[in-house]
């Protein structure tokens, strides 16, 4: 059971969530407000690299705690972002610990691959693959966790998900670990493994989280492990959160869905998740109770608005916490960008504010922005990058259709088809926009955002190739007012560019990258920032 006195992830907030259009646009500015940048690798206190993948944020008493995965690849990449690697080699689970969700301090790693295991052999599923196990050492897969405090044994409990290497068969080889301690950053040690949640199809769980309820109450949601077109809502046993009692299924997808996260809000319960992309980004699908019943009915999925035109912000669904501040209750989208494993740009957790159209959430896919955790509010950060998709790596394969980008083909050009997003590009990252044909071609892609009222710049990085008629870029206002910065001659190399700064009223802007060749001549850019001075 959860401390149900404190505020807790996934706790209702009162109402719909503080984000308005004015605090969209950069109206509001919370005094006490703490900058969040995400396309970054976030830093802890001691300025050492957050390791927290696949897990979640709990506030036990006044603070919070934020456990994840520590993969010894996550290393590697945020030195170096410039390929990726296949392996998601288990180093160890670690926590931190913040007062305003910002500033994390290291707390401990509460479990590595050292940590004892004690399975007797009835949990054993196929031969003695588990009974065999004697630390994490011999597991194979081990992410997706959280944590509850259980009222009634007065322990913290981590779930997560487990694979033991001493059966390769991904139908019997998979579990629930359940790890306890007597603190929330204390040692976690063997408690149970629950190698079957009663209604759930095949062994283990797909994706899973833990979500507590503003009564304590701790559930599982999690899809099952072949195929992942089955969600489900499963209590944990309230007597020592030990396991999980049989589940109801909420939604059945037959494409599969994984990422699977719950949040309250507007007195009803949302589940999201995303595309089954393996690593990659996906826009965030969502399904709502139709009453006041974490276990459902649900109505129909629907796509999370301001999720479809970078992919969730390059990001995968990984868990929400709802900040309940004096002012104002806040859900925050926490995604992860499994970077290492996807070679998709940079940093790990990418989060971002929630608010609400009537019942239904918005994505507000912001590279920077504010959040006071006392009162709840959040504004825009003011060097936030307007442009969504800005580095072309939201597409996991090669397109000819840019996501968040509309393509525009001049009437008289030759070709229909020059849009591509090669790899490698700009700096070793993985893709860029490319626009180019042997047998000619005109037009290009353009993207229209709202923007508030300010003096900007737009950088970019471009390179040419000779043969081209036409390369630049456009900006346009709400007003009908052009900056047009030519990229003729910026030649075979990657070259920075920024253009002088410009005014842009508040409203729409429409950025527009456009070229024309007789035939042989490409441009290429990468890395688009259209930020406030």
């Amino acid at each position: 059971m959860g401390l149900a006195a404190t505020a807790l992830v996934g706790v209702s907030p009162a109402g719909p969530a503080s984000a308005s259009a004015d605090a969209y646009d950069g109206q509001q500015r919370p005094p006490r407000a703490q900058p969040v940048r995400n396309d970054s690798f976030w830093k802890d206190t001691d300025g050492n690299l957050i390791a927290a993948q696949g897990g979640g944020v709990f506030r036990f008493g006044d603070t919070y705690y934020w456990y994840g995965v520590h993969y010894r690849e996550a290393d590697l990449y945020a030195v170096s972002p410039t390929r990726k690697h296949p392996k998601a080699t288990f180093a160890s689970i670690r926590v931190y610990s913040s007062k305003d969700l910002v500033h994390w301090d290291f707390e401990n790693e509460v479990a590595n691959r050292s940590t004892p295991l004690a399975i007797p052999p009835s949990k054993d599923v196929s031969g003695d693959a588990f009974s065999r196990m004697t630390s994490l050492d011999d597991a194979g897969w081990v992410g997706r966790m959280g944590v509850v405090y259980n009222e009634v044994t007065h322990k913290y409990v981590l779930m997560t998900q487990m694979s033991t290497t001493f059966d390769t068969d991904g139908k019997t080889n998979a579990g629930v670990l359940f790890l306890e301690s007597d603190s929330p950053t204390g040692d976690f040690t063997y408690a149970d493994l629950q190698t079957q949640i009663p209604g759930v199809r095949y062994q283990g769980t797909g994706d899973q989280t833990v979500f507590t309820d503003d009564d304590g109450t701790d559930y599982l949601v999690i899809s099952n492990q072949s195929g992942r077109n089955h969600t489900y809502v499963a209590r944990l046993d309230p007597s020592d959160s030990l396991s999980a009692e049989p589940a109801v299924e909420v939604s059945y997808n037959a494409a599969g869905r994984e990422g699977n996260a719950m949040f309250k809000a507007n007195g009803h319960y949302y589940i999201a998740s995303s595309d089954l992309h393996g690593w990659n980004s996906s826009a965030t699908h969502v399904i709502k109770s139709v009453g006041n019943d974490p276990q459902g009915p649900y109505g129909a999925e629907t796509v999370m608005a301001g999720t479809e035109a970078d992919y969730s912000h390059v990001s995968q669904s990984g868990f929400f916490l709802t900040v309940r501040g004096r002012k104002a209750d806040t859900v925050v989208y926490a995604g992860d960008r499994w970077s290492e494993f996807a070679w998709n740009g940079t940093g790990y957790h990418q989060w971002v504010p929630l608010s609400f159209k009537g019942e239904e959430p918005v994505f507000h896919s912001l590279g920077s922005w504010r959040l006071d955790a006392a009162t709840g509010r959040w504004a825009v950060g003011r060097d936030n990058n307007f442009l969504l998709n800005p580095d072309f790596e939201a597409d996991r394969i090669p397109v000819s259709t840019v996501t968040g980008w509309t393509t525009t083909v001049d009437e008289a050009s030759p070709s229909t088809r020059f849009v591509s997003n090669p790899t490698p590009a700009r700096n070793g990252t993985r893709h860029s926009l490319r626009l180019g044909d042997a047998v000619g071609f005109s037009g290009g892609v353009s993207q229209r955002n709202r923007v508030p009222a300010g003096t900007y710049t737009l950088s970019l990085s471009a390179t040419t190739t000779p043969g081209l008629d036409t390369a630049r870029v456009r900006i346009t206002d709400s007003r009908g007012r052009e900056t047009v910065h030519d990229l003729l001659d910026v030649g075979s190399e990657w070259t920075p560019v920024s253009t002088a700064s410009f005014r842009l009223p508040r409203g729409p802007v429409t950025v527009t990258v456009e070229a024309a060749s007789a035939g042989g001549g490409t441009l290429a850019v990468d890395g688009l920032a259209l930020v406030r001075t």
